[in-house]
C-alpha cells in the first residue's frame, strides 16, 4: 500500500489510496467485475478469508448486522485468499461461498495478489476504505465489528458534510441453491434402529434417513437458520456438524439421547429421538472468547463419548472440551488456545481447528484440521501420529515420518481397532494403522466425516450433498505430492528484530489498566532454535526478537490480546477483547527489514 495523498496545510497526516483489486473473477455478481473505483461514494470493507480458517467464518458472521446497520453507504467485499491448496480450486471456492452463505461479492485471489497488495499477514484481515478511496483502518482477527462500527459512525458525519458519501444499490446477487435432500451434510451418526442420523449443515437442520442411506424418515429441525428449542417443525440450528449417541442409562437420566455440536449457534444441542424434541444443553448463542467465564463456547465442531464424558472438539478456541450431561458442566480439558502443533500433557498442548473425534481402543483420536494433523490423546497427553504443522500438507502414504494429509474433518474408530481419516481437502479416505497411513479411496468430494456399517464405510461427501460406501478392503495408491502453504515468506534481518503488534483503542474507547495489563504477547518459533531471545509470554506490545540466520526458513508464530473499554462508566459501558494469533513464515536475510509489524487493530 504504497500510493500516498495528502492535504497541504491541512494537518493530516498522508493517506493511502487502496490499491486495485486484483484476481481471477468475481463470485456472487452475477458475472459482473469490480475495481475499487466502482464503489466510491461508499465505504468499502475488504475482508481477506480463507474458507478453512474457523476465525474467519466468525467474522462472516460477525459482518451480518454490520453490514445490514448500513445498508447501500458499505460494500463489504470478501477477498478469498487460499491456504491450502484445494482451497485456490474455483469450484472448491463457489460451494464454500455457498455452504456458508456469504451475503456479499467474493473476489477469487488464488495467487494472493491482492492479500500482498495491502500487505495482509493473516487470516482474517479487514481493511476499512473510505468513500474517497483511501484506506483508513487495518484489523487482524476477528471481534472487530464494534470497533468497525464506532469508526465508520465518526467517519461518515464527515463525508455526509462534505458530500463525499454517495450510497449506491448493492453488487450482491444471490445464486440459486440447488435442490436435494441433503445441502452440505457434515457428520452421520449410526442409529440403534439401524438408520443414520445426518447433520445437515446447509439446511440448519438433522436428517433422519433408513438404513439404505438415502430414503428420508423425518428431519428434525425447521430449516432456517436459528437458536429454538421444542419440536422438530419448529427448532432451529446454525450448520450443526458432530452428533454423539449418549450410552442408554445417561440419555434415560437426561431426557435426551443425541448430543449436536450446534456450531455456528456456538451451543450444544439435546435431541430425543421419540419425539424429535430438540433443547439447548450448553452455550448461550454467544461466541466465547479466551478467558470467557460466561458459559459460552466457541465453534463446536464435533462432539464423541469417551470416559463417561461428552468430548468436544472447540474448534472456535483449538481446545478440546467435557461436557457432562447429568450436571450440565461444560469446560476446558486440553489445549491453551494457542493455534498449532505441540505435543505435551492435555493442558500444555497446541491444537489446531480440531475438527473431527472418534474413540478407537483406549485412545480418543483427533482430526486437527489446520496443521493437517491426526493426533490421538493417551496417558494425560495429546500426541501427533500424522502432521508437522501449520503450513505443511499433501497427499503421500507411508509412516509418520511420510505420510501427508490436507486439512482432514473427519476420524472414524475401526473395529481392528485401526481409524479411517476423511482426508477432506484431498478428496479421499485414508486408514492409519500399524502405524502407516494408506489410501482407501479418492475422488470424493470434500469427505467429512463416517461411521462403520459392516464390511463398508458409509461416507458424507458434503460438496456432493450425499452419502457414499466406501469398501474398507480398498488399498489406493496416494499421489505422493508434498505442499507448503504459498502464502508469501516475510524477510527480516538476522540479529536483532523489533516486533511491533499495533493496537489503537476504536472511537469511544480507551485502554483500561486499571486492574492489571489491559494486553498480552506471547511469541515463539517452529523451529524452536530460530528465536536465539525473546520467545515466550509478556504484557507488552512491542519486543525484541534476536534471529539465529543459521536456522533458516522458520516461522513465527504470535498471539497478541489488547482489551479496550469504552469511555465512561454508564450504563452499557463494556470492555472489548481484541485477539489474533499470526504464524509468520519468515526467512532471515542480510540486509533485510529489521523491524515486523503486525496489525492487530487501528487505523492506517
Amino acid at each position: 500500500m504504497a500510493v500516498t495523498d495528502s492535504h497541504p496545510g491541512s494537518g493530516r497526516r498522508p493517506r493511502v489510496r487502496a490499491p486495485e483489486l486484483r484476481g481471477r473473477g468475481w463470485l456472487n455478481t452475477g458475472g459482473a467485475s469490480y475495481s475499487v473505483g466502482d464503489f466510491r461514494g461508499r465505504f468499502l470493507l475488504l475482508d481477506f478469508w480463507a474458507f478453512c480458517c474457523v476465525n474467519c467464518l466468525h467474522v462472516l458472521d460477525e459482518l451480518r448486522p454490520f453490514e445490514q446497520a448500513y445498508g447501500d453507504e458499505l460494500v463489504v467485499v470478501g477477498v478469498h485468499s487460499p491456504k491450502f491448496v484445494h482451497e485456490a480450486d474455483p469450484d472448491a471456492l463457489a460451494a464454500a461461498v455457498e455452504r456458508y452463505q456469504v451475503e456479499h461479492p467474493v473476489l477469487d485471489d488464488p495467487e494472493l495478489a491482492t492479500w500482498q497488495a495491502y500487505a495482509a499477514r493473516a487470516w482474517p484481515t479487514l481493511v476499512l476504505v473510505d468513500p474517497e478511496g483511501y484506506v483508513v483502518a487495518q484489523y487482524s482477527g476477528e471481534g472487530h465489528a464494534h470497533a468497525l462500527d464506532r469508526l465508520v459512525a465518526e467517519l461518515r458525519a464527515d463525508h455526509v458534510a462534505r458530500g463525499t458519501l454517495q450510497p449506491g444499490g448493492s453488487p450482491y446477487v444471490a445464486p440459486q441453491p440447488p435442490a436435494g435432500d441433503l445441502r452440505f451434510p457434515a457428520k452421520v451418526l449410526a442409529l440403534p434402529a439401524g438408520g443414520l442420523l445426518v447433520a445437515d449443515a446447509g439446511h440448519h437442520a438433522l436428517v433422519e434417513l433408513a438404513a439404505d442411506a438415502e430414503t428420508v424418515v423425518r428431519r428434525i429441525g425447521s430449516g432456517r437458520r436459528g437458536l429454538a428449542d421444542g419440536p422438530p417443525g419448529t427448532a432451529a440450528f446454525s450448520e450443526p456438524n458432530g452428533l454423539c449417541l449418549l450410552p442408554g442409562d445417561v440419555a434415560e437420566q437426561v431426557g435426551y439421547d443425541v448430543l449436536v455440536a450446534d456450531t455456528v449457534n456456538h451451543a450444544l444441542r439435546g435431541v430425543r429421538l421419540a419425539d424429535g424434541a430438540v433443547s439447548t444443553v450448553a452455550g448461550t448463542g454467544r461466541q466465547a472468547m479466551p478467558g470467557d467465564a460466561s458459559g459460552s463456547l466457541s465453534s463446536p465442531w464435533d462432539v464423541v463419548w469417551w470416559r463417561g464424558l461428552a468430548w468436544v472438539a472447540m474448534a472456535g478456541l483449538h481446545q478440546l472440551w467435557t461436557f457432562d450431561p447429568r450436571t450440565g458442566v461444560a469446560a476446558p480439558a486440553a489445549g491453551t488456545s494457542n493455534e498449532g502443533l505441540l505435543d505435551a500433557p492435555l493442558e500444555q498442548a497446541w491444537l489446531a481447528q480440531t475438527s473431527g473425534l472418534a474413540v478407537s481402543g483406549d485412545r480418543l483420536w483427533l482430526a486437527d484440521s489446520e496443521t493437517s494433523s491426526l493426533r490421538y490423546v493417551e496417558d494425560g497427553e495429546v500426541r501427533t501420529a500424522v502432521g508437522s504443522g501449520l503450513f505443511d500438507f499433501g497427499f503421500r502414504d507411508g509412516a509418520r515420518d511420510e505420510a501427508l494429509l490436507q486439512h482432514p474433518l473427519g476420524v472414524t474408530g475401526l473395529p481392528d481397532g485401526s481409524v479411517a481419516v476423511c482426508d477432506t481437502y484431498n478428496g479421499a479416505v485414508r486408514r492409519w494403522a500399524d502405524g502407516r497411513l494408506t489410501t482407501v479411496a479418492t475422488g470424493l468430494a470434500e469427505p467429512s466425516g463416517a461411521v462403520v456399517r459392516g464390511d463398508h464405510l458409509v461416507v458424507v461427501e458434503s460438496a456432493a450433498h450425499r452419502l457414499t460406501r466406501v469398501p474398507l478392503s480398498g488399498v489406493v495408491a496416494a499421489d505422493g505430492v508434498e505442499h507448503t502453504t504459498q502464502r508469501p515468506v516475510t524477510e527480516v534481518a538476522a540479529g536483532e528484530v523489533e516486533l511491533v503488534v499495533s493496537f489503537t483503542p476504536p472511537p469511544g474507547q480507551k485502554v483500561d489498566d486499571r486492574f492489571g495489563p489491559a494486553s498480552q504477547l506471547h511469541v515463539s518459533a517452529t523451529p524452536a532454535a530460530l528465536l536465539a531471545d525473546g520467545e515466550g509470554r509478556g504484557t507488552e506490545l512491542t519486543r525484541t526478537l534476536r534471529l539465529d540466520a543459521r536456522v533458516g526458513d522458520g516461522v513465527l508464530h504470535v498471539a497478541a490480546r489488547a482489551a479496550s473499554c469504552d469511555v465512561g462508566d454508564g450504563e452499557g459501558a463494556a470492555c472489548h477483547l481484541h485477539q489474533q494469533d499470526w504464524g509468520v513464515p519468515l526467512r532471515v536475510v542480510d540486509g533485510a527489514p529489521d523491524r515486523l509489524v503486525l496489525p492487530l487493530s487501528g487505523r492506517a
